[in-house]
């Protein structure tokens, strides 16, 4: 169970390179490493208590509503979420901006909720919150990264961000933002550095099924 959840969330049905959900903040928010996995955080965190409220009272919720259910309970999630940043990491609040109560209209999130919560016991279903939203994490992680080193010139720039003034100049420089790769931190750059992560991972799943 554990393990499948894993696999599945990681790799096998990862929303950011398999599923292709949740492309909005994916492709928006990804300008640097640390903007990236903060949503990314904020989402796992929605979503394994959205799946953690839904699996207990599945049985409860008629059919006819069960979406405004979901959609409900996601909403009061990402409020919490929303007010906390805002009142712990206004700076990071302000530069991650619609994208935070955005969360709501998530379709990974959503789609989890209905496709896996509502049709399953509490443990799977927070497993299956915890990995999905992990591994959209990592491709946000991984996408800012990129983005961030070729158009900057830099990694986790930002973290002042979360951890205050003191944190403004702790991150690596490997060359001059003046001389980087303008285009990497431009919407254009998110689709071709996406589309990149893509065609890693089915080349990977194809050298597997091949061996």
């Amino acid at each position: 169970m554990f393990k499948q959840a894993a696999i599945d969330g990681l790799w096998k049905q990862n929303p950011g390179v398999i599923q292709l959900l949740g492309l909005c903040p994916t492709l928006a928010v990804t300008t640097t490493v640390v903007n990236g996995v903060s949503l990314g955080l904020a989402t796992i965190f929605v979503m394994i208590f959205s799946n953690a409220s839904i699996a207990p009272i599945r049985r409860f919720i008629p059919s006819e509503i069960r979406v405004p259910v979901f959609i409900l309970v996601i909403a009061a999630l990402v409020t919490i979420i929303d007010l906390t940043i805002h009142a712990y990491a206004e700076p990071l609040y302000k530069t991650l901006g619609i994208f935070i109560p955005l969360i709501v209209t998530n379709c990974i999130v959503l789609a989890r909720v209905e496709s896996f919560a509502s049709k399953n016991p509490l443990l799977p279903s927070v497993y299956d919150g915890l990995f999905m939203g992990l591994g959209l994490c990592i491709i946000l992680a991984i996408l800012g990264g990129m983005r961030e080193f070729f158009g900057r010139g830099t990694l986790f720039s930002g973290l002042h961000l979360i951890f205050g003034e003191a944190y403004r100049d702790f991150n690596i420089q490997f060359f001059n933002s003046a001389d980087g790769f303008l285009l990497a931190v431009l919407p254009p750059g998110a689709f071709l550095g996406l589309a990149f992560l893509i065609a890693i991972t089915n080349w990977i799943d194809q050298k597997k099924s091949s061996s």
